[in-house]
């Protein structure tokens, strides 16, 4: 994947692809954690660069739900979305509802050539709706 990408293939993008395909919709500093347990000393700096460089390249993609920190998934290309529980922060993926993704047809482009959108559906996860209210 990664020379696919034209990308240098080093021990920490490796690690941190690793961490993002074993933990997706992970926060920076889940990724960091799994990556030091991969690799040992591996600095902050170091894995947001990686991030940075893969998610440049395609091979990562970064959401950050209003009121969340940035988190990193391996699923890319593909336009899907996300539903985030307004309790936990869980988050979950959502494919498109209808069709070969209908929401890249916008009622208005404004001349845009469209090519993602970004939708975000907020909820309850299961664990948090079954929680009774005080």
């Amino acid at each position: 994947m990664l020379r696919e990408a034209a990308l240098r293939v080093t021990r920490p993008r490796v690690a941190v692809l690793h961490a993002v395909h074993d933990h997706p919709h992970a926060e920076t500093e889940s990724i960091i954690g799994a990556v030091r347990g991969d690799l040992g000393g591996v600095s902050h700096q170091a894995v947001y660069d990686v991030l940075r460089a893969l998610t440049a390249a395609g091979l990562v993609r970064r959401i950050q739900p209003p009121g969340s920190l940035a988190r990193y998934e391996a699923r890319v290309g593909d336009n899907h979305h996300h539903v985030v529980c307004r309790s936990c922060g869980v988050v979950a993926d959502v494919d498109c509802a209808v069709g070969e993704a209908p929401c890249l047809s916008a009622s208005e482009d404004h001349g845009f050539v469209i090519d993602e959108a970004e939708v975000i559906y907020w909820g309850l996860c299961p664990d948090c709706s079954a929680v009774p209210s005080s």
